[in-house]
């Protein structure tokens, strides 16, 4: 198959020796750490519920709250365009972006626990400001707060779940972080759902709950063990080795524990990993992982409509109540859609979720931007029979994206980088992930507004592209240990060259 440059078993150099078996132990740590997914799920769900209720409105952004009460039982897709709303969003992700390089020298030099604690203080700060807000600002300083936590612990948590798990289940480990974020999601669209009918500080309890998922990880992480990988990293061989024989249950790590210590000495050997991540034969990883599949991930469109769902299910003519209720909906299909993909993503493999994913998510759009514009836009209110159509192909597109490029935009970056370059290689995904995060939320709002159903047609070209992308240059991951991935690039036809050429010319 073009692109797939699968390295079996046999032409790996340790793996057939590995052991493991699951300890409670293990599964502590990991349902921990994945426990930083719902601080960014939490906040993506609340954030668009808020920024949908009167009372929040009324407080902060009154000619929004006029503009929506002029247009209530109404379709119109110019109710909720203004920028300062939206910087409210988008400003917790252009603080993320910015705090991940700091995140990347805490992780290499103190740890991915150490990065994920400061997470959970900078998130429970955050959240504190935001419910007490009494001006714009305030609400923009504590968000930026949430944008370093948010910063810090996308940064740590995916590594720490990679490394921590067995090759042969990593995929299902890892996206226990996507299953959180979704968990977030679904929750915050509940509490919303709640919090609208409590006037007028609904909102407030909204966003202070954000508060108990920090607290949650912070206590958490008082107690969890350092990845065995960054302990040998940090030249803490016998730590090390005792904590990778307890997560694997087994003494028997010789092979896997040869194989940190190899990778350890060569990221020692690097002073400046962003540098090195530059180098030709880190190409691979430096299109794929670093810059690929965190920007495609969000040009899916579909963080555009977790964060304004309500707001689009409004400006549907839905009306409030059953605007949460719509979007909650929609984070359940997301939930489900991580149950789907941890059950199934290390047997089929991820190059497979990517591409059937894909194609179903294109058709979904043009069914969406089809329907929007022949229905929608007039000034009259929607059709009871087209609204519902819309939410059941919207929560379509959620099932599809929820198995394929919400998680495994998280779990590929997280698995493909060599341990010199892992930390640096992991901020610049979340950077690169948070600047497109930020940039859709910003623009996607004056983008409905202007393009009108035109948006939803140029999401569904964007993931024709990127479907192409993951065809011909993704090798397939699954089951291949962390610290051995380097070898798929040296037997991929296209990479080979890139890979091959600097190690015969060093």
């Amino acid at each position: 198959m073009a692109g797939g440059g699968f390295v079996e078993a046999g032409q790996l150099k340790r793996a057939h020796l590995y052991e493991y078996r699951i300890t409670g132990y293990f599964v502590f740590a990991c349902i921990v750490a994945a426990l930083g997914g719902s601080l960014f799920g939490y906040d993506l769900g609340v954030s668009g519920g808020v920024t949908s209720m009167d009372d929040f409105l009324k407080e902060f952004f009154p000619k929004v709250y006029r503009r929506k009460q002029a247009h209530l039982n109404e379709t119109d897709y110019c109710k909720y365009d203004n920028q300062i709303l939206t910087l409210f969003t988008s400003s917790l992700y252009f603080a993320g972006l910015v705090s991940t390089f700091a995140a990347s020298h805490v992780t290499r030099r103190k740890g991915r626990r150490a990065s994920i604690i400061v997470g959970s203080i900078s998130f429970f700060l955050g959240a504190v400001l935001n419910a007490a807000a009494v001006n714009i600002w305030m609400l923009i300083i504590g968000r930026i707060f949430l944008g370093c936590g948010i910063g810090f612990g996308n940064q740590a948590v995916p590594l720490y779940l990679s490394e921590m798990a067995p090759a042969k289940i990593r995929g299902a480990v890892n996206q226990l972080f996507q299953l959180t974020t979704c968990l977030g999601i679904l929750i915050a669209n509940l509490i919303n759902y709640g919090t609208e009918k409590i006037h007028p500080w609904g909102w407030r309890l909204s966003l202070g709950l954000a508060t108990v998922p920090a607290v949650l990880m912070f206590v958490g992480g008082l107690f969890l063990p350092e990845t065995p990988n960054s302990l040998v990293e940090q030249g803490r061989m016998d730590e090390g080795r005792k904590v990778l024989e307890k997560v694997r249950g087994t003494k028997n790590v010789d092979a896997e524990f040869e194989d940190l210590i190899e990778a350890s000495e060569a990221a020692r050997a690097i002073k400046d990993p962003f540098r090195n991540l530059l180098r030709r034969k880190n190409r691979p990883q430096l299109v794929i992982g670093a810059l690929g599949i965190p920007a495609f991930q969000q040009l899916t469109g579909m963080n555009s409509i977790l964060f304004y769902a309500p707001v689009i299910f409004q400006s549907l003519g839905f009306g409030a109540g059953a605007s949460l209720y719509s979007s909650a909906l929609t984070s359940s299909a997301l939930v489900i859609a991580a149950l789907i993909s941890m059950a199934f993503v290390d047997k089929f493999g991820r190059r497979a979720f990517f591409l059937e994913a894909g194609t179903e998510m294109i058709c979904y759009l043009v069914a969406v931007a089809i329907t929007l514009a022949l229905k929608f836009g007039q000034g009259v209110e929607l059709p009871k029979g087209i609204g519902v159509f819309l939410v059941i192909i919207i929560c379509l597109f959620v099932l599809a994206y929820g198995r394929s490029w919400g998680p495994l935009g998280w779990l590929v970056p997280s698995e493909i980088f060599p341990l010199e370059t892992r930390s640096a290689g992991q901020s610049m995904v979340v950077c690169v992930n948070l600047f497109f995060t930020a940039l859709i939320a910003q623009c996607f709002l004056a983008s409905l507004c202007h393009l009108k159903y035109g948006i939803f047609l140029l999401f569904a070209g964007l993931i024709m592209i990127m479907s192409g992308f993951i065809f011909f240059l993704l090798p397939e991951t699954k089951q291949v240990p962390i610290e051995e991935v380097y070898l798929l690039w040296q037997n991929h036809r296209f990479w080979k060259k890139y890979v091959v050429d600097e190690h015969s010319s060093t």
